[in-house]
């Protein structure tokens, strides 16, 4: 049978399966046989008393289903995959412990006499999340808990809550480590680290429009934020201005004294002798004087300028986002610094927030059972989709599929944007009904080969993309795609994640009808991406 025809059979199947309410791992794993089938042995369909020629059925452990076996063998032992699960469960007991709580009670503390504070708080608290363990469900319903209350009771507008909360719980898909570059970078073999850095900037960047858009509105709207009456004996304006500074300061003396004690170790352990360039990054024999007298400066703030009473307070005022630091310190600062991997730092970081939780009389076997079942029944529900999908996404590529559509649509002479924009619009109508991980494994393997032969002079409208760059980048704009989808309706994920929590009184409705100006801030991000594309390269 022609590819043709067997691909107008995979789609409109699909479509069925998941219309009638198949999970997409079990229709995947059907579609894919009956791709296999159609391809190689159509008489099993035709004349099934015939049992087919044999490619199949004859030699089952050979051939096509030989193939296809090493390839889902391959993507479900690489070693990467592990930090999944690793990173489900970090986030599972943040959700657990009061170590988010106290980094909100932290953060509105300092703009707690700001117009839009409250919702401000929440997007910067989500920004902390999502750069600590990338995971969206847990985010949204843990601000729902928390920060939803809040808004709602201080007077602020129910839609401006509601999206405030579901947009920026949605920003694990963008800032790392996000579980959907991951994915990607394991289905695409694109380096993962790279995928990491690239998406720092667009996923700032989108956090910055959400909060601009709030500063915005809520001073043209004032009623739609109204400030919370103050509380006698606050510290307020230079006074609350100079306890912030002393807090930045402890930071500093903090950051500086972890990198005093690295440099130290590379250069007395002698690791600095053998490694030198990248591997020695901040850790050569200078930066020991450079983080000391980063260190000492810091110090002498501390108590010639600011003074211990006022240190101490700032402290006290702030102490709650020490945690959540600490912890992206661990997970990002041992990727970056060189220390270990993705999965090990995802195991150092969960690691992390149990002694943490541990210091603070928090840790329980009631919390790490809850935890570990959290994990288990998320991981489950990733490994089952990527089995079924990357089946169907294999089958199909042994039958020619990914091929077929590339020289279609290379051979349609389209002009390159108009193509980039048909992906675009193809990934946010799947996006709108399919999770995303059976969107990255069944669509990208098929759109990606078509990105690399596109010119790459045309990729984009102002600036050219290095050609290395061509897989991160589109992996970038795929993630990008994903945080619109998560707010996207009728089946946008967020918003069953934060009903689970909501009042009684605040439907689904009222929720779809919240996201509508931030898919508009969303589609603004992703526009940045296709119009100037080397923005993904400045870190890289």
């Amino acid at each position: 049978m022609d590819i043709g025809t067997i691909s107008l059979v995979l789609m409109l199947g699909l479509m069925l399966l998941l219309a009638i309410g198949m999970p997409l791992g079990l229709a995947s794993a059907i579609l894919a046989v009956l791709v296999l089938v159609m391809k190689f042995e159509p008489d099993l369909l035709l004349a099934p008393w015939t049992f087919g020629d044999g490619i199949l059925t004859g030699r089952p452990g050979s051939g096509p289903l030989n193939i296809l076996a090493q390839k889902i063998y391959g993507l479900l032992t690489d070693y990467v995959l592990i930090s999944i699960p690793l990173f489900i469960f970090m986030a599972a007991l943040l959700e657990r412990s009061g170590i988010a709580k106290e980094m909100y009670s932290s953060l509105n503390v300092w703009l707690n006499r700001t117009r839009g504070g409250i919702a401000i708080v929440t997007s910067i608290m989500a920004v902390i999340m999502a750069a600590m363990s990338g995971i969206i469900g847990g985010e949204v319903v843990l601000l729902g808990l928390i920060a939803l209350p809040q808004m709602l009771r201080l007077g602020y507008n129910q839609n401006l809550a509601i999206g405030v909360i579901c947009a920026s719980g949605s920003l694990g898909t963008m800032i790392p480590p996000s579980i959907v570059l991951i994915i990607y970078g394991l289905i695409t073999e694109t380096s993962i680290k790279a995928l990491f850095t690239a998406s720092f900037i667009p996923g700032f960047m989108l956090a910055s429009f959400i909060i601009i858009y709030i500063i915005i509105r809520t001073q043209l709207k004032p009623e739609d934020a109204p400030l919370p009456e103050p509380v006698e004996g606050d510290p307020a304006g230079s006074e609350k201005a100079g306890l912030f500074f002393a807090f930045l300061n402890l930071l500093v003396a903090g950051f500086g004294t972890a990198l005093f004690l690295r440099a130290c170790f590379f250069e007395f352990s002698g690791s600095n002798a053998a490694n030198t360039g990248a591997d020695a990054f901040w850790g050569t024999s200078e930066f020991i004087y450079i983080f000391g007298i980063m260190v000492a400066v810091s110090l002498g703030l501390a108590f010639f300028v600011f003074g211990k009473e006022r240190t101490a307070t700032g402290w006290s005022m702030g102490k709650g986002l020490v945690p959540p630091i600490v912890v992206i310190g661990v997970v990002m600062g041992s990727i970056y610094g060189g220390i270990t991997g993705i999965t090990e730092a995802a195991g150092m970081g969960a690691f992390a927030v149990f002694v943490i939780a541990l210091l603070r009389g928090e840790a329980s076997t009631e919390l790490v059972w809850d935890a570990l079942m959290r994990t288990l029944k998320s991981t489950g529900t990733i490994i089952w989709v990527t089995i079924g999908a990357a089946t169907l996404a294999g089958a199909y590529t042994i039958a020619g599929g990914p091929t077929y559509v590339a020289d279609f649509i290379v051979g349609s002479e389209l002009p390159t944007m108009l193509v980039i924009l048909l992906m675009m619009l193809i990934l946010l109508f799947m996006g709108a009904f399919m999770d995303w991980v059976g969107i990255v494994l069944l669509i990208i393997p098929v759109f990606l080969p078509i990105v690399l032969r596109l010119p790459l002079d045309e990729i984009g409208l102002f600036g050219e993309l290095n050609p290395r760059h061509v897989a991160i980048w589109f992996g970038v704009v795929f993630c990008m795609n994903m945080q619109v989808s998560f707010l996207s309706p009728p089946f946008g994920p967020a918003a069953f994640y934060l009903k689970s929590v909501a009042p009684p009184h605040i439907t689904l409705t009222d929720i779809f009808k919240g996201f509508l100006p931030f898919i508009g801030i969303q589609l603004i991000a992703l526009s940045v991406l296709l119009i100037y594309p080397p923005i993904i390269s400045i870190l890289l």
